[in-house]
């Protein structure tokens, strides 16, 4: 595995006495229940696989409810522009790409990776030109896949990077796997805080057919999130997640294979979910198994031949449901013990969305 990092330039300038201070990329006020349906800031979220930005290519992407661009430069690093020229606000995306900038279509103005005007050629030495004027993420490859630091605002300091776990460990192997759903992003975390949908819903799949169709279920607080488990089986089915809140949040859980999935150690996974806008979301996977030598190239080819579209028809099954649920699906419910780890992770995003609102407020109070 290999990481890349951008050199993060100067933020951009705080906007003048008088005016609002938004929500990067936005140009309204947010109050919580908009944070929390369009995505919360300051911190970072996976956007595409890396292979789906191309040398020389120019990417368009909603995340959070913004339109970005995202491109390579010259020297191979991927660049996250807001989707939005400086001048009169096209998109970049369908301008010119010119090897460490981008060159807008309408007038020719001219955009580097930092978001900086480097060229106006309809009226050179203007006060365009030098300016940071176009909003530009900090951007990492990891894990064949792109990672941004989206930011509440102009003055948010991104967090260090780290990797989940299972994706640093270099005795771990994996697969990343992504799909967009059209669900809002909040669906997709209430599904992997909810093992016992595994006995239902995957009763017939490859990896979780096997266990008991009740159990009794505990939250165990950790140093960096917590454990939702059930009391009375471990092993057997999809019995445990953790929910954690490192750089990134994300899940991490464990599966058990059979012996027809060939030599190694458990099947596990990293989940995460990137809202697109309020109704759509970018789920991002990594299957993972702890094994080395022979035995790796053993299950990387079973995996590539045999088990990935297994666990293709497992993701399908969530999919089907999660896009069936109706938009407001978690407003009216009767919950039981099952759902602690749903209610413990809606409780913290709420949260969330209200500080983050109410620093929004603040600023502009």
């Amino acid at each position: 595995m290999t990481t890349t990092e951008t050199t993060r330039t100067e933020a951009p300038r705080r906007p003048a006495r008088g005016r609002p201070t938004f929500a990067v990329g936005t140009r309204r006020h947010l109050d919580a229940d908009e944070i929390a349906a369009t995505g919360l800031r300051d911190r970072w979220y996976p956007i595409l696989p890396s292979h789906m930005v191309e040398a020389g290519a120019m990417v368009p992407v909603r995340r959070l409810e913004v339109d970005w661009v995202l491109f390579r430069d010259a020297q191979g690093v991927v660049h996250m522009l807001e989707d939005r020229c400086p001048h009169r606000s096209a998109p970049l995306s369908v301008g010119q790409h010119l090897g460490d900038r981008i060159a807008c279509a309408y007038h020719g103005v001219q955009v580097d990776g930092g978001g900086t005007v480097v060229s106006v050629p309809g009226m050179p030495g203007c006060a365009l030109e030098g300016r940071r004027a176009t909003v530009s993420l900090e951007v990492v490859e990891a894990a064949d896949t792109i990672f941004a630091f989206i930011p509440l605002t102009a003055e948010s300091v991104p967090t260090p990077f780290v990797l989940p776990d299972r994706l640093s460990d270099p005795e771990v192997s994996w697969f990343p796997n992504y799909a967009e759903w059209a669900g809002p992003w909040r669906f997709y975390m209430d599904n992997v805080l909810d093992p016992m949908h595994g006995a239902f819903l995957h009763r017939n799949s490859h990896s979780m057919f096997g266990g008991d169709t009740s159990a009794r279920f505990r939250i165990r607080e950790t140093d960096r999130g917590f454990f939702f488990e059930k009391t009375d089986q471990r092993g057997v089915n999809f019995d445990w997640v953790e929910f954690v809140r490192g750089s990134m949040d994300h899940v991490d859980l464990e599966i058990p294979y059979g012996p027809g999935a060939g030599p190694g150690g458990v099947f596990g996974i990293v989940g995460m979910s990137t809202p697109i806008d309020r109704s759509s979301s970018a789920i991002f996977h990594w299957r993972t198994r702890r094994v080395s030598g022979w035995e790796r190239e053993t299950w990387r080819f079973m995996f590539r031949t045999v088990l990935e579209e297994k666990h293709w028809q497992v993701l399908e099954q969530d999919r089907e449901v999660l896009e069936a649920l109706s938009g407001d699906a978690d407003r009216e419910e009767h919950l039981y013990q099952h759902d602690l780890g749903v209610s413990r992770i809606r409780r913290i995003y709420r949260a969330d969305a209200v500080a983050q609102a109410k620093q929004l407020a603040e600023l502009n109070a």
